[in-house]
């Protein structure tokens, strides 16, 4: 997904707020609990939360905050690097590239992107900052969501060098 301005970022949110509305009426119409549990695991109630497709729940739950904080990490970067030319984001497809934002003008940002209960939960973070130690890109961020974060740049969480830790509002 490319992204270039904050109106694009914004119609990719509305598309997430629909995907999850989706997910809860479905969710709503089940009357057993057990079913409920199950169909959230294993059935396919959820959707993607950018393309039009079906998934289950908890991959639903898990993509969106990647999404999340990804397009939120690209509003902040749009106004941080307007000479970036804009930014293509796949939040935990690191197969399709190197890290989850990557500027369109070449190796001049970089980023990754988590959303976690903590930073530090099963080092997602430090792993991230591994990632980033070694790439090319100019700047380099590693973004996340965790409840109990301010917005903003955390140094206390920087443990490379020339790499800024930002917690994004989602």
């Amino acid at each position: 997904m490319i992204v270039r301005t904050v109106s694009e970022i914004d119609k990719h949110l509305a598309t997430i707020e629909l995907s999850t509305k989706h997910a809860i009426q479905a969710l709503a119409a089940l009357t057993s609990p057990a079913d409920a549990l199950r169909q959230m695991k294993f059935g396919k109630t959820g959707r993607h939360p950018i393309e039009d497709r079906a998934l289950n729940v908890v991959e639903q739950i898990n993509q969106t905050f990647s999404y999340l904080v990804a397009l939120n990490a690209a509003k902040w970067l749009l106004e941080a690097h307007p000479d970036a030319g804009g930014f293509s984001l796949a939040p935990g497809a690191h197969a399709s590239q190197r890290l989850d934002i990557m500027s369109i003008e070449p190796d001049l940002v970089g980023g990754e992107a988590f959303a976690a209960t903590s930073p530090q939960s099963n080092r997602k973070l430090d792993k991230d900052l591994k990632r980033l130690a070694g790439d090319p890109a100019r700047h380099r961020y590693a973004f996340f969501y965790s409840p109990g974060y301010d917005p903003g740049r955390h140094p206390q969480l920087e443990k490379v060098e020339g790499v800024q830790v930002r917690c994004v509002d989602i």
